[in-house]
């Protein structure tokens, strides 16, 4: 009896190690609802035991916005960093067709902006006006975002969205042509944009810079 009791501790003892040195055999994966709660309340801690206990990094909510979707919204980038080590997809695109990369671009997140091309950021994936990240990062003024973007190696510095517009024209005709829009119009030019890409009417950068009373950026583009 004795030595049966002893043989139950010791299997008792066992379990309960292997339980403490394995915490992820003992760790419900969460709900797709928990950890999207979890990432919006910028949990990391919460975030990680999930992911490790083999939640889906890329969890989406009834937008398809994804979790590092929310986390860049948030400006996580302690949580972009976690999510993107268990295969977070940066170009995944919700139901507006944001995507991590994209948003992060048209607010000015320069690091995380960064972050998603060291992790595979797409270039021939656009926003609902077919535009790319640097675009709306020019018409809002995010001068850091537009050096990286427009010195990044093979990006589409020339693309034209869906209004007809290129990054350079949207930093001239939704400018207001202080000094961040001098600096972005500058940092194009010096990266190769072409100055010469008209609107639909057929009106340059360089006119409307001129007709806006812009002459900084008249002075630059001429």
């Amino acid at each position: 009896m004795k030595k049966i009791l002893l043989i139950g501790v010791l299997l008792s003892t066992f379990a309960l190690w292997n339980c403490t040195a394995n915490p992820s055999k003992n760790t419900a994966v969460m709900t797709d609802q928990e950890i999207l709660k979890s990432v919006q309340s910028n949990d990391v801690a919460a975030v990680s035991r999930a992911l490790q206990a083999g939640a889906d990094a890329n969890t989406t909510d009834r937008e398809k916005r994804s979790l590092l979707l929310i986390a860049t919204h948030n400006s996580g980038i302690e949580m972009a960093e976690l999510l993107l080590k268990y295969g977070a997809d940066v170009n995944q695109q919700a139901t507006n067709l944001d995507s991590a990369f994209l948003y992060a671009g048209a607010s000015g997140q320069t690091e995380l902006v960064q972050l998603y091309l060291n992790h595979g950021a797409r270039f021939d994936m656009f926003n609902r006006y077919n535009g790319t990240a640097l675009i709306p990062a020019c018409e809002r003024g995010h001068v850091a975002t537009v050096r990286l973007l427009a010195n990044t190696p093979n990006y589409p510095i020339n693309h034209i969205n869906r209004l007809q517009w290129t990054a350079l024209m949207e930093a001239v005709v939704l400018g207001d042509g202080s000094a961040p829009f001098q600096q972005i119009v500058q940092i194009l030019k010096d990266a190769g944009a072409d100055l010469n890409i008209p609107d639909r009417e057929g009106i340059t950068a360089l006119q409307h810079a001129q007709k806006m009373g812009f002459i900084e950026i008249a002075k630059i583009l001429q």
